[in-house]
Order: C-alpha cells, then structure tokens, then sequence
C-alpha cells in the first residue's frame, strides 16, 4: 500500500453553528483526499491536502466527453467513533461505473485508506444533531487534453466531504415522484446503472 501524503491547511473554515440549517451539499470541509491514474503509473500520489478549486484545459475529455461519474456515501459520529454503512460496496459500485465508462477500476483499498484518514482528519466537521450526517462525494474525471472521442490515459479521483442534513427539506415525509412516459434514463446495454453525470442531466 503506497504512503497517503497529507498537506496542512493553514486557513481553516469556521464550522456551522447551527446544525438545523446545514441544507444538503452547501457547505464544504477544509481538506479533500485526492489520487492520480496513468497508464505507466496506474494509481498514485496519493493525498489528503486543502479543499480547493480544480484547474482544468478547456479541452480537458471529462468536459466534452462525459467520461466522468460519482458517488455518495455518508459518515455518522458514534460513541465508538465514525459509522459508515459498507464503503467497500460503495467502491465496488464505482468500479462497476469507471469500467462501463471505459475508465481503470478504482484502487479500492488505497480509495479505503484515503478516505479514512480524510475522516480522521476531518471527523470535528461530523455534524451530531439528529438527521444529520457528513455525505462523502467521491468522483473520477478524465483529465486528458484533447478533441477527438477516445478514452482518456490519465484520470484524477478525488473525494470532498459536506456536512448535510436531510437531501429534502421534508426530511423522511413522502415526496411527490414525475412519472414520466416519453423520456427514458436507462436501456438495455446502456448506462443507466452507472452513477455518471449525463444520467441526472
């Protein structure tokens, strides 16, 4: 297992005071776990380091190709430390999404020691107030520079962290569904299982 780096934040956010207001994926921690993949070095540099912006070509595949998912997972305070319900389920699902999209599996087991020690550092922006969780946003871009459809040879994966309450403002109260008939999100051989962008757009 390749060594997790870990860069200081040196300017610190002031966390929430009211719990009761967080909303859902407003408000972002101080630091964010984040790795590298190519193909002569497939995963590597690997780091907990401040949450800040990403900077990308306009060119860059994951903007004009969609080659690009996420996904989510939460983190709950507990007597005995920090829950989380079966993140290794959560990483093989996102592998099952990074081959339907022609992207390298994730390295799970380092996406597991990364994002533990991300909680460690970070486990003081675990909200307690009931209904409220820290929600885990893991995502995988394509990170090439160029047009033309192919797949990418390099990739970043990186995780950020929100402390949230209840994704709608009903909490667990039954929400009001669309049905609708003209317009499909998955078929038969295609991407509809996989957590990518183009299916909630």
């Amino acid at each position: 297992m390749q060594e997790i780096k870990f860069i200081e934040n040196t300017h610190l956010k002031e966390k929430p005071k009211d719990q009761s207001k967080l909303g859902f994926g407003k408000i972002f921690t101080d630091y964010m776990f984040t790795m590298e993949y190519n193909s002569k070095e497939g995963w590597h540099n690997a780091q907990v380091r401040p949450y800040e912006n990403l900077s990308f070509d306009p060119a860059t595949t994951f903007i004009h190709y969609g080659q690009a998912f996420f996904e989510g997972m939460k983190a709950y305070n507990a007597v005995d430390g920090v829950r989380l319900f079966r993140p290794m389920d959560n990483f093989a699902r996102a592998t099952r999404s990074a081959e339907r999209l022609a992207m390298p599996a994730l390295d799970e087991n380092l996406a597991m020691e990364g994002l533990k020690l991300l909680l460690k550092v970070e486990k003081d922006w675990i909200p307690t107030a009931p209904g409220t969780s820290l929600y885990i946003r893991p995502t995988m871009i394509a990170t090439d520079n160029h047009l033309g459809v192919s797949t990418s040879s390099t990739y970043l994966y990186y995780v950020i962290l929100s402390p949230s309450g209840a994704y709608y403002a009903s909490g667990l109260a039954p929400v009001g569904i669309y049905v609708e008939d003209s317009y499909v999100r998955a078929v038969r051989g295609g991407i509809g299982f996989a957590k990518t962008g183009g299916n909630y757009a």
